[in-house]
């Protein structure tokens, strides 16, 4: 696993913009509004009575009243004369006339204003005086606005619903809730996006071959047509989580240089019935449209699991449909038509055997863990980007995270940065990537959980038995180091090195039992009782011991029994495989596994007692302590190290290559 190139010159792997329609929407509204307050040529200035018996009627500049009875105000309408006199008044603004008055009055009575308008009056000559006359005006822009204005904003609402609800996204993404049935498909192209090729991908040079086919047929597509041969129309991608199946995906498409339509298998879910078939259609007629090109659905399982015969009880027929309508699209388009399909999953033993058939997903392609020179290639990709040392070696890195995978490896690199930053450093140290696995596998390390000393002797007891144990006998992990310091949930650890192994023996999963079992044995032989600090070991000694007996037909008087479904349709059944007998005879071979190894775990404990009281002593002052401390309390470790494994390994490939030389260079001599 790998993460894309790093340099990609400016503006490329940007979407182009797109207009939105609610920028027009904005700009009418902000109008309105321009129109409505910014704009006010013509209206009346409201007035007062003072002003009005003052200075208005004293002087004459009332031409006449009009009182408008439904608004509950007077219209005062001056002579040019009075218009010019109140200029500043008026703001400076223009167009009052005849029709439009440039003062209005608000009063609370009709009756009171009439006297209060006879009373400053009586004093003027008749001529002079002003009589006001009344009017009804209807309102017809509020009435307009009463019913338009709520309808206005329901159907913007409903708008603005649908657009979200229809916007998915991707090939047919819509803009209303009429396609929803679309495709959420994401399209990506060779033109605008960020590329990835196989040269991204470090490790998995052995899914790369499986891929590279379907690379070939998508680029020269006659070489295979014009002999009549036919290519796999889906390969499913088949590993643990954060292998590197997505970015596999992605480098095929970047490699063949096609159109690649990428989306998960809960992106055909849906609330609605029906929705999921109709996305499934919707998604392979465009594909068809695009040809040749790739789809990618991530985690297939969410729609591909295996059809329930019990209908009733645990099928989901909206499930269904959609699986359904996939096999019927993956098995009706022409095989050389150019559309192949990738899946990825990692639950592959749940899927519908239909789906798996020949003509459908012809081939699996397994995307297993990396092994130790497949993460050396990780580590160098991902730590390309940290400030190193000139000096620092990423062998170790890959030597100390067996089982890890990218996903894990680059989390690595990314916490041993922040470490290193948040120690005010200038480069990252290797002690920065060792306290970041310790993080990574163990937990944060909790300061603020204080143990009596009781507590920690018991851990430091507990920890020193582990490691006592699982270094004294041979098929055992190699221990790495053991620490009584709190992380996480659990009070201490012991860090291992475990062999690559492609075949475990009895003998070798026995004694990993006895290592396990190593700390309770060392709680019950220093203290004479145990505690619960035991709990992960137990659980772990259970299942290593179930699969012994039930799955890999290890115990005594079940040699060659194994109950494993491979298939995954035990879970659909309520009865065990086996009878009631049988169960009897298991549980009792488990129960005697486990006693063997915790008395085996105990007999090694008693035997070397002193050196337990040393290393429990030594981890009480330190802390933490190291395979360098266990090799000068008991000697060196039985049996061949994992690196001197890995030396002669590597020295036996050097001698193959030669030999192999030597006889090349024979061959043309003759």
């Amino acid at each position: 696993m790998s993460v894309p190139k790093q340099d990609t010159p400016q503006g490329q792997g940007r979407k182009p913009k797109q207009f939105n329609i609610l920028y027009i929407y904005l700009l009418i509204a902000l109008g309105v509004v321009g129109i409505l307050f910014f704009y006010q040529g013509g209206n009346p200035v409201e007035t007062s009575w003072q002003e009005v018996q003052l200075q208005m009627l004293p002087q004459g500049y009332i031409t006449k009243m009009v009182g408008v009875r439904n608004k509950g105000i007077v219209e005062i309408y001056l002579s040019q004369e009075g218009i010019r006199h109140f200029e500043k008044r008026l703001g400076g603004r223009k167009g009052y006339d005849a029709e439009h008055p440039p003062f209005y009055l608000t009063i609370g009575s009709f009756d009171a204003f009439e006297q209060q308008l006879r009373d400053a009056q009586k004093d003027l000559p008749k001529d002079k005086q002003i009589y006001p006359s009344y009017i009804e005006r209807p309102d017809y822009l509020g009435g307009i606005l009463t019913w338009v204005v709520p309808f206005a904003l329901l159907i913007a609402l409903y708008l603005f619903m649908m657009r979200r609800m229809g916007r998915g996204g991707g090939a047919g993404g819509g803009a209303n809730i009429f396609n929803i049935g679309k495709s959420k498909a994401q399209l990506f192209s060779k033109e605008g996006y960020v590329q990835v090729d196989f040269s991204d991908v470090a490790g998995l040079e052995e899914a790369k071959v499986e891929v590279r086919e379907i690379v070939d047929f998508l680029k020269n597509p006659k070489k295979y047509t014009e002999l009549g041969g036919k290519i796999p129309k889906g390969a499913l991608l088949v590993g643990p989580p954060g292998t590197g199946k997505t970015l596999l995906a992605k480098a095929v498409a970047g490699e063949a240089n096609v159109p690649f339509f990428s989306l998960s298998g809960s992106d055909f879910v849906e609330m609605f019935v029906g929705v999921g078939a109709s996305r499934v259609r919707d998604l392979f007629k465009t594909a068809k449209e695009k040809a040749p090109c790739i789809i990618f659905i991530d985690e297939i399982d969410a729609i591909g699991r295996s059809r329930s015969k019990n209908v009733g009880f645990s099928s989901s027929e909206e499930r269904e449909n959609t699986l359904n309508q996939l096999l019927t699209e993956m098995d009706g388009f022409s095989t050389n038509q150019g559309v192949i399909i990738l899946a990825a999953t990692n639950r592959a033993d749940i899927l519908d055997g239909a789906l798996l058939r020949a003509g459908r997903f012809d081939r699996q392609i397994h995307v297993e863990l990396p092994d130790y020179q497949e993460r050396l290639e990780i580590f160098r990709v991902h730590l390309k980007p940290l400030k190193l040392h000139p000096e620092f070696d990423p062998t170790f890195l890959a030597k100390q995270t067996p089982g890890f995978s990218g996903a894990d490896i680059a989390n690595v690199c990314n916490e041993a940065a922040l470490i290193a930053a948040r120690k005010d450093k200038t480069e990252v140290e290797k002690q920065d990537f060792l306290d970041a696995i310790d993080r990574i596998v163990g937990g944060l390390e909790r300061k603020s959980k204080i143990l009596t000393p009781q507590e920690k002797e018991k851990v430091a007891y507990h920890e020193a038995g582990h490691a006592t144990v699982s270094w004294l006998l041979e098929h055992a992990s190699p221990l790495l180091k053991v620490s009584i310091i709190p992380r996480g949930r659990s009070l201490g650890a012991a860090w291992y090195v475990p062999e690559e192994r492609q075949l475990t023996t009895v003998e070798q999963m026995f004694e990993e039992m006895c290592a396990l079992m190593g700390g309770r044995a060392a709680e019950d032989v220093v203290f004479g009782e145990v505690s619960t600090g035991a709990l992960n070991d137990l659980e772990r000694v259970n299942k290593m011991a179930y699969g012994m007996v039930a799955y890999y037909g290890m115990a005594e008087g079940l040699e060659n029994a194994c109950y494993f479904d491979s298939t995954g349709q035990s879970e659909f059944n309520f009865a065990k495989p086996y009878s009631e007998q049988t169960a009897q005879r298991i549980d009792a071979a488990v129960a005697a596994l486990r006693d063997r190894a915790y008395n085996k775990a105990k007999e090694i404990l008693t035997a070397h007692r002193d050196g337990l009281d040393r290393l429990a002593n030594r981890l009480l002052t330190d802390e933490v302590i190291f395979a360098d401390d266990l090799e000068a309390i008991y000697g060196p470790r039985k049996g061949e190290t994992r690196e001197e494994m890995l030396q002669s390994s590597l020295k036996q490939e050097a001698k193959d290559e030669e030999q192999a030389k030597v006889e090349e260079e024979g061959k043309k001599a003759e």
